[in-house]
C-alpha cells in the first residue's frame, strides 16, 4: 500500500478531471478502461481513476512510443 501524499495532493480524479490531465475525450476514458490500459476504482456509483494509474498510463504510452 502506499503512503499518503501530503495534505492537499489529490489521489483520486473524477472522470472529468481525468478527461482534462490526459487531454482526451471521455470516451476515449472508457475505451482505455474497458481495455484495462487505464485502471479506475468505484465508490458508489461513482468511477475514480487513482493518481497512481493516470501514472502509469503515461509511463506505458512513453513505452509504447519508444518501442514504435
Amino acid at each position: 500500500m502506499t503512503a499518503p501524499g501530503p495534505p492537499g495532493e489529490r489521489r483520486l480524479y473524477r472522470i472529468c478531471d481525468a478527461m482534462h490531465l490526459l487531454s482526451m475525450s471521455r470516451s476515449v476514458i472508457y475505451e482505455q478502461i474497458r481495455a484495462g490500459r487505464l485502471r479506475s476504482v468505484t465508490q458508489g456509483r461513482t468511477r475514480l481513476i487513482p493518481a497512481s494509474a493516470i501514472s502509469d498510463y503515461i509511463d506505458l504510452l512513453e513505452r509504447e512510443a519508444r518501442a514504435a
